[in-house]
């Protein structure tokens, strides 16, 4: 499973991630992984929605780009954070993803953390790295 952890001094009124993952389908499920924790606490989310998102983009990093934006307006639109993904990243031309996610409603029982507003170009990336993938998000809050 891939890992994720928060930028201190990269910005001040947002939030910057760096995202590593062992594979492509790993980084973008640790990425999703993570918008969920800085949303909420996904121990509070009541798992009672499934949902397959299937995108293309014409590189990966926007495809990464189109998919956390994904998430943001699923919360936004209708109040659903997803902490379990698993997803499938085919790099061909374009870019194709494939996700299975599950979570549930934000509700007045869920533990609300941070509210992401959108995901910017600020510092964005999705690179090769040491044998896995990494990537750079920095989220409007």
């Amino acid at each position: 499973m891939g890992q994720w952890a928060l930028i201190e001094d990269v910005a001040i009124a947002d939030c910057a991630l760096e995202i590593e993952g062992r594979t492509l389908d790993d980084l973008f499920a640790t990425a999703a992984r993570a918008v969920a924790e800085i949303m909420v606490d996904p121990a509070t989310v009541r798992p009672s929605t499934e949902r397959t998102v299937t995108l293309t983009a014409p590189s990966l990093d926007l495809l990464l780009y189109d998919w956390l934006a994904e998430l943001l307006y699923l919360k936004d639109s209708e109040q659903l954070v997803f902490p379990r993904v698993q997803a499938h990243v085919d790099s061909g031309a374009p870019c194709r993803l494939i996700v299975t996610m599950a979570g549930g409603p934000i509700t007045a029982d869920t533990t609300r953390r941070a509210d992401p507003k959108a995901v910017t170009f600020h510092l964005f990336g999705v690179a090769p790295v040491d044998g896995g993938w990494r990537a750079r998000v920095v989220l409007d809050v």
